[in-house]
């Protein structure tokens, strides 16, 4: 028998949240770590605010939001907030009730500034490193370390000359006025003539600029939109565009993120990246490391500083002139460490196809790096489900 399509009058729900959303959902889990993991923060919020004033978004649910906004690729603020309004599952993971009001969006954005800093994203990311059933999936003696390029939030035509702190006065006061400057004219008593169509003006156009020809560096030009942005290439076959480098260092057992970083794009920001994360990771180590990574990172200095860091510089070799000898590509491990470490491409490929690091939406330095690390912690959240059984 066919069933009537009558809109329902029902106001009230009697169902809970909580048995709305599927037992076996991959959220589940995600949710429970993300929540261990910040009862182990709460010292850390707890110092951030004080005792007066108005009351904030609370920490805990603006970090489940921003790892949601990651995980299921919300594309801004605004979106966030439209979803979490209808969206019940979305109200479920982060803890508000079915009859919560959502934040603004201006407001949700002020507070994670003030918060997402680069030192809370990697608290966040190590919070959940040490959970009790993360933890057994680490390895703490191999990794692997890359680098990919993050598009910044800055067009080619931003891409400006530097301007001098005191530019020139080419002009006095009585000199006469510049070629190119139209003639004064006597006042009319006709009324202005106002064009009618606005899109029709020069003004509003996004105007034409042809680059063929000019010499553009980063020594003579920066970006009026993004200053931090830089110009590089990581290969002679593609072109330059105004990008950041983002490094992450992976262990090799279950193929983690430990580690991320995001710094100005130069040639030499991938090997002192992963200086500063090998040794933020495991400082004063006693136990021989091992670091996977590719000929990008086969280079004298590098390579001697990690062994005087007692770390085994699994690097691969270049054709010529390389840093790494037979003592190193004899034993058995230098094999197995070429063959982890081009997993580290995966967290790659996750955060710029789901987690929104394709472009970065964020100017500064300083945000698009703590959204690089808290975008790490999001991919190794994506993966628990399937990694413990769940």
């Amino acid at each position: 028998m066919r069933g009537t399509d009558e809109t329902s009058g029902s106001l009230f729900s009697y169902v809970d949240l909580e048995e709305r959303i599927p037992p076996r959902h991959p959220l589940r889990k995600i949710r429970q770590v993300v929540n261990d993991a910040l009862v182990s923060l709460d010292v850390e919020f707890e110092a951030l605010y004080t005792d007066f004033g108005r009351p904030s978004i609370p920490p805990e649910r603006l970090i489940r939001a921003s790892l949601l906004q990651i995980l299921f690729s919300v594309r801004s603020e605004r979106q966030l907030m439209e979803q979490m309004d209808y969206n019940l599952m979305f109200r479920w993971f982060v803890g508000l009730g079915i009859d919560d009001p959502v934040w603004v969006p201006t407001v949700f954005t002020k507070n994670r500034d003030r918060l997402l800093t680069t030192e809370m994203s990697r608290k966040v990311m190590a919070a959940i490193l040490a959970h009790r059933e993360v933890a057994p999936l680490l390895s703490g003696e191999h990794f692997s370390v890359d680098g990919t390029l993050v598009k910044a939030w800055a067009s080619m035509k931003s891409f400006q000359p530097k301007v001098d702190a005191t530019p020139p006065d080419d002009e006095g006061p009585g000199d006469p006025p510049a070629p190119d400057t139209p003639p004064e004219t006597e006042p009319s008593n006709s009324p202005a003539r106002t064009d009618p169509m606005p899109g029709n003006s020069h003004r509003h156009r996004n105007a034409e600029v042809d680059f063929k020809g000019e010499k553009r560096s980063n020594a003579t030009h920066v970006s009026t939109t993004d200053p931090d942005a830089r110009l590089y290439k990581k290969s002679p076959g593609t072109g330059a565009m105004l990008c950041f480098i983002g490094h992450a260092l992976m262990e090799n057992r279950s193929g983690m993120v430990v580690q991320g970083d995001l710094t100005q794009a130069d040639g030499h920001a991938e090997r002192k990246a992963a200086l500063d994360m090998i040794h933020r990771h495991s400082p004063g180590s006693t136990r021989r490391l091992t670091l996977g990574a590719d000929k990008g990172y086969d280079a004298s200095g590098f390579v001697s500083d990690l062994r005087q860091a007692c770390v085994t510089p699994h690097v691969a070799q270049k054709a010529r002139y390389s840093a790494i000898d037979g003592r190193t590509t004899r034993h058995e491990s230098y094999a197995l460490s070429q063959k982890h470490r081009k997993r580290i491409e995966e967290p790659f490929g996750w955060a710029k196809t789901v987690g929104g690091m394709a472009q970065t939406m964020y100017r500064g330095i300083d945000r698009v790096r703590s959204r690089f690390i808290l975008t790490m912690a999001a991919n190794n959240l994506a993966r628990l489900p399937r990694l413990l059984g769940a």
